[in-house]
């Protein structure tokens, strides 16, 4: 994260006995990105966060997730709403595409999910409907419908949905952060960025159990390479009485977005949010459109030669698509090696526009994304062929 943020009881100075009220000393934890080099966070836990008693194997249900190269190579149309929905939104995830460097996953979540801790790469979830509690060592964000939540490599949380919650859930191989050129070369948002410090909500106060579940073993799920690994703590992780740093998880509202508007059609970064390892995020938001007196106000027919095109619709009217048979829930990839764009009539019927209530998240890879199981099982057959028709 670009910026600090502290929350909590905290010592003076990093690095010195800081006691607990029955004169113990709480257990300082750096959580600490890239080997020391670069963003971190100070926790002060109750309870060591060495102590553990157990470690087994865990059923992955990931494991059963095999993708398969997109051959022969054919955009493709998901149909998120034909997924069949329950579970929570750790294992009831159902993997779209995915390669080395991204995993894309739908969830349809009514459930609590168990503490959980990637140790892989960074997530960002894209809440799409409904709310739901983020717990973790951290303390609380209430995330609704619109939020990306951030969640740093090797944070313990869980989700604790209040009803039925759809998402899109993003997980890197690497580390999400907005992008580069959005920062000072000392980490502030700058004026051109279309979105800011204020924007971003992160944890306000600490989460500490108490009673007979704070003292419980505690057994938490732990993602690394390798595979998964259910952990047993000697306490329960939500122990962390105070933090500081600039790393922590935090949610941003795609309507705080600010789209940045030309004459003329504008190309997708300029709605990048966020970058990953070989991909980035985009925000496509309600906006007014082109204002030169000659303009096409939706894209133009492109080939994006490096990259592949995952774009999930989530809200508003997307008229370029307009006989496609994409709506709301639809998720549309279009490869490198295919030329894409509006549906045949489209430019025709947007001349004159002036606003889209579009909303979608995009996201581009930099290497080719494979099929999983849930893209094939959800998958409009018909789709490559709309634009000859």
């Amino acid at each position: 994260m670009p910026f600090y943020r502290a929350v909590g009881e905290l010592p003076r100075k990093r690095h010195v006995v800081f006691r607990r009220p029955d004169g113990g000393i709480y257990a300082e934890e750096l959580m600490g990105e890239e080997g020391f080099s670069s963003d971190s966070s100070l926790l002060y836990h109750r309870f060591p966060p060495t102590a553990i008693v157990k470690s087994e194997p865990a059923d992955d249900p990931s494991a059963d997730a095999e993708t398969t190269p997109n051959l022969p190579l054919a955009p493709r149309h998901f149909r998120t709403t034909e997924l069949k929905s329950g579970g929570d939104l750790v294992g009831g995830r159902r993997l779209l595409a995915g390669n080395n460097d991204v995993r894309l996953s739908f969830a349809a979540a009514d459930r609590p999910s168990e503490l959980y801790r990637n140790s892989v790469g960074d997530e960002t979830v894209y809440v799409q409907s409904g709310s739901a509690r983020f717990e973790s060592t951290y303390g609380v964000i209430r995330a609704g419908e619109g939020d990306y939540v951030n969640v740093p490599t090797g944070t313990i949380h869980r989700w604790v949905p209040e009803g039925a919650v759809a998402a899109l859930v993003i997980e890197a191989a690497g580390h999400i952060r907005p992008p580069q050129r959005y920062l000072s070369r000392y980490g502030q948002f700058l004026e051109h960025a279309p979105y800011c410090e204020r924007d971003l909500r992160g944890p306000t106060e600490p989460l500490v159990m108490d009673g007979p579940e704070a003292e419980s073993a505690t057994p938490v799920l732990v993602r690394t390479r390798g595979g998964l690994t259910r952990m047993t703590f000697a306490h329960h992780p939500f122990d962390v009485v105070g933090w500081d740093g600039c790393l922590y998880p935090y949610a941003f509202n795609i309507g705080d977005f600010e789209p940045i508007v030309k004459k003329t059609h504008a190309p997708p970064p300029v709605h990048q949010t966020f970058e990953g390892p070989n991909f980035v995020v985009c925000s496509f938001c309600p906006r007014p459109l082109d204002f030169h007196e000659e303009a096409v106000p939706i894209p133009y027919n492109h080939h994006n030669v490096d990259s592949d095109e995952f774009m999930y619709y989530v809200a508003g009217d997307y008229a370029a698509r307009k006989g496609s048979g994409i709506g709301i829930g639809s998720v549309s990839l279009h490869p490198a090696g295919f030329t894409h764009g509006p549906q045949p009539g489209a430019v025709e019927a947007a001349l004159g526009a002036q606003r889209t209530s579009e909303t979608a998240v995009m996201i581009d890879t930099f290497r080719p994304l494979d099929i999983g199981p849930a893209g094939r099982e959800c998958e409009d057959p018909g789709y490559a062929w709309t634009w000859a028709r």
